[in-house]
């Protein structure tokens, strides 16, 4: 079964929208958790515009699940990482005014970088992931920073499928296969939805977690966070 990871970005925002601490952040994380969530996921920004680096440190005490912190390695992202210690950093290439994820990294590139980074953390302890496009040809030099897991970037997926064209899976299951075969975990996120997840599921080889936060949290306002949490759990069953 692949786990879910539930990204809290989105319940954070509404909180600062107003101040205060309503909705309670650590409260409906503990809840998604109750409800049968595998994991909590936060991404926090350089401007704090929904999770706060104090919510991560929060989280950490309160979160019983796996406990992964996404983000652009900048010195303070790594200093807050290595504080924290979740169970799993994710490195994600945003530039600082990003509105969301939009890229994953060029580990050819950024092979000595991310090598180092990713030295730092995993001496620490701490599963690391890198976010990257759906391209065969990064996986060597993917494999060469010693990562251990990568996260598939699934916007492109998401977006094909939406308009009925299912070929756009094809680069994630050639990326997830050749991942595997080089000793890399394959997670994925973004714009995966309850529309998409289970055919994403059926098709990519050796998917162990997907993060998803900006379209649970917006089917729940309908249909109720408990029941989407499960509705999630039940489409990603082996």
């Amino acid at each position: 079964m692949t786990k879910l990871s539930v990204n809290v970005n989105k319940i954070a925002t509404l909180r600062n929208s107003r101040g205060g601490n309503v909705p309670n952040l650590l409260a409906v994380a503990n809840d998604i958790e109750t409800f049968g969530a595998e994991g909590i996921t936060v991404h926090p920004r350089p401007d704090e515009r929904h999770i706060r680096y104090q919510d991560a440190r929060d989280l950490k005490n309160s979160v019983t699940t796996e406990y992964n912190i996404e983000g652009n390695p900048i010195k303070k992202f790594i200093d807050l990482v290595l504080e924290v210690r979740p169970t799993q950093v994710t490195l994600v290439p945003d530039s600082i005014d990003a509105i969301t994820s939009n890229a994953g990294w060029d580990t050819k590139k950024n092979l000595g970088f991310l090598t180092e980074v990713i030295d730092t953390f995993k001496r620490c302890g701490i599963r690391t992931s890198i976010f990257l496009d759906p391209n065969p040809k990064l996986l060597e030099s993917a494999a060469k920073t010693g990562t251990d897991r990568i996260e598939l970037y699934t916007e492109s997926f998401a977006e094909a499928f939406g308009k009925g064209d299912k070929s756009g899976i094809e680069p994630f299951i050639e990326t997830a296969t050749i991942a595997s075969s080089l000793g890399i975990g394959v997670n994925a996120g973004h714009d995966l939805s309850l529309d998409n997840i289970a055919f994403f599921k059926e098709q990519v080889p050796n998917l162990l977690e997907v993060s998803i936060g900006h379209a649970l949290i917006s089917e729940s306002l309908y249909l109720g966070l408990e029941n989407v949490v499960n509705m999630y759990l039940n489409k990603l069953k082996s």
